[in-house]
């Protein structure tokens, strides 16, 4: 009889188990198309229905209404991380929650290079290249205000970053490489909001910091004597392309930054400038010079007068 009891019992605990792991597998399990593979992003502010409708919508989870109560099952329904979750297999909805909860997002972290004298157009070229969950236009968007202050460095970003939060470390950096010099500035006497600009100038005009320093004490000295700075790189900014050669009908293009036209620095900088050219615009080389060129071989040329400035265009430049 006990014998035959136990059986019993046996039989009773598997059948007991065997529901168990079938009400598992249906409720928790993945389903049966699971997408291997996918990407799947969640936008900043989802809340926890949206993030489920999405997931059922991609074949991810089985339980569109049940996944919220998952979530808060993790703690995760209020601290969701939003980014882009790869899913590399199929995977229990119990995982995905603890996944979507602790910013598990099975994606390797951006690495992202800034190079001296990009524009805030041209490194959201770069951000959304490197972070394709994250528009160009958002971080255009996010980064318009802060030109000339978003310092060249390389980053690493993780899959869950966003426009704001790419531009606030490139501003954070901005301010930590810019503090050692806040006595030179003080001493300059000029703004920093001038230095930057002038240093996103001479990026855009030079290479080397020997030529930055010297072209720094030419525009230094235009601008202390009321001359039009008429710096060729600002048409580049004004036209919005890398590089730019301006035409005679070019200089006459009404933009504030076109400095043939008006006097004194552009209203903001052109591109964001790194240490050398902020070094350089505020350690300029003085020389009786007025005037500057770079010939075709690259090589600058300068003059005190424009007689002499014309004669090396004729020299350096004619054909």
């Amino acid at each position: 009889m006990r014998h035959i009891l136990g059986h019993k019992r046996w039989a009773v605990a598997g059948v007991v188990v065997l529901f168990c792991l079938l009400s598992y597998a249906y409720l928790f399990g993945s389903p049966t198309a699971f997408p291997t593979g996918e990407i799947f992003v969640v936008k900043k502010g989802d809340p926890a229905p949206v993030i489920a409708q999405k997931l059922a919508a991609a074949r991810l989870i089985r339980h569109e209404s049940l996944f919220p109560y998952v979530l808060r099952l993790f703690g995760s329904a209020t601290t969701v991380q939003a980014g882009a979750y790869n899913f590399s297999k199929p995977q229990s909805s119990l995982l995905i929650a603890w996944r979507l909860g602790h910013g598990d997002y099975g994606i390797p972290p951006a690495r992202i290079t800034i190079f001296e004298g990009l524009t805030v157009r041209e490194i959201a070229d770069r951000v959304a290249d490197a972070l394709p969950e994250i528009s160009a236009e958002e971080v255009r968007v996010a980064g318009k205000e802060y030109e000339g202050y978003l310092f060249p460095d390389t980053y690493i970003f993780p899959p869950g970053a966003d426009a704001d939060s790419v531009v606030q470390a490139m501003r954070t950096t901005f301010d930590a490489k810019i503090a050692p010099y806040a006595a030179e500035i003080r001493a300059s006497g000029r703004r920093l909001s001038d230095i930057v600009i002038m240093a996103s100038l001479l990026e855009r005009e030079a290479r080397t910091l020997e030529t930055k320093r010297v072209i720094s004490g030419i525009l230094w000295r235009r601008l202390l004597i009321d001359m039009p700075l008429q710096v060729d790189a600002v048409f580049g900014y004004i036209f919005a392309r890398p590089t730019y050669s301006p035409s005679y009908e070019d200089l006459k293009v009404d933009s504030p930054y076109n400095t043939y036209l008006y006097r004194g620095l552009p209203p903001g900088p052109i591109c964001n400038p790194g240490l050398e050219s902020i070094e350089a615009a505020l350690h300029p080389t003085k020389t009786p010079y007025l005037y500057y060129l770079t010939d075709r071989d690259g090589v600058m040329r300068y003059a005190a007068t424009y007689a002499g400035h014309q004669a090396n265009q004729a020299k350096y430049l004619s054909r």
